[in-house]
């Protein structure tokens, strides 16, 4: 059974800065790409981020490109974002989740994605 716990959620002033972490377990991480979600009140959930099985390509929402940095720890089974600039409009509970295909490069595409975690609350206030 795969899970995955996100960390690092919060309250943060405008212009500030947050890194968010999802601790994997369950099956073999580094065979899998990972990806960030969010999912603001009374909003559809959205992509944000994803960084393929090897960490060599990553994917970022247009919202979000030159002030989000996902990365991955394959030792550590672990998947971070860097989240940088924080804007009012990115406050949303965040979710980590693994891509259901091995090897893959990575997608934006929610149905792609198998597991999901609970879930982390960021909140940016002005």
């Amino acid at each position: 059974q795969v899970q995955l716990v996100e960390s690092g959620g919060g309250l943060v002033q405008a212009g500030g800065s947050l890194r968010l972490s999802c601790a994997a377990s369950g099956r073999t991480f580094r065979r899998y790409a990972m990806g960030w979600f969010r999912q603001a009140p009374g909003k559809e959930r959205e992509f944000v981020a994803a960084i393929s099985w090897n960490g060599g390509t990553t994917l970022y929402a247009d919202s979000v490109k030159g002030r989000f940095a996902i990365s991955r720890d394959n030792a550590k089974n672990a998947v971070n974002l860097q989240m940088n600039s924080l804007k009012l409009e990115d406050t949303a509970v965040y979710y980590c989740a693994q891509d259901g295909v091995n090897y893959s490069l990575g997608t934006t595409l929610e149905r792609s994605y198998d597991y999901w975690g609970q879930g982390t609350q960021v909140t940016v206030s002005s």
